[in-house]
């Protein structure tokens, strides 16, 4: 498998909730699988069914999150020194060219990426046609609703 780009603050997020699963989640899930074989015939006992089926979600998420951590690439933004080009973890603000509408995004794995709070895949569209440009050259992103043309105006480093 190949390796996935993720922020230092996404792998942090990983751990985190691969330690709450571990530690919180995967224990109390077994208790209550203890106390609904404690009702008697498992057959009909919808408690342990649901407190089962909980336990297999919680399994797979483990298994997926560590899955992802090991294939993952932690690149650092702040350890690279900051120019004028886009690149993964940078945070770009972009201006519409159709109707000057300005908008700042953070480039982060596909993990990480939440549109409310401006973080997109680098596997986004957007993110793809910025990759490798600089600030105050003119990109054309091409997205299922059709074209559109953004200047890049300032590339962070956060």
């Amino acid at each position: 498998m190949n390796r996935v780009p993720m922020t230092v603050e996404g792998a942090d997020a990983l751990r985190s909730e691969l330690e709450n699963l571990k530690k919180v989640e995967r224990p109390a899930v077994v208790q209550a699988i203890a106390e609904a074989r404690e009702h008697g015939d498992l057959k009909e006992n919808a408690e342990y069914h649901a407190a089962r089926e909980k336990q297999g979600f919680i399994e797979g998420r483990i298994q997926e999150i560590e899955s992802k951590l090991s294939h993952a690439q932690v690149i650092d933004i702040k350890s690279i020194e900051p120019s004028a080009r886009v690149v993964f973890g940078s945070t770009v603000t972009i201006i519409h060219l159709d109707n000057d509408r300005e908008v700042t995004y953070k480039i982060v794995g596909d993990d990480e990426a939440d549109v409310k709070k401006r973080k997109i895949s680098v596997n986004s569209p957007i993110a793809r046609a910025l990759i490798g440009k600089e600030v105050g050259e003119v990109v054309v992103v091409h997205a299922p609703s059709g074209s559109m043309e953004y200047e890049i105006d300032a590339v962070e480093h956060l």
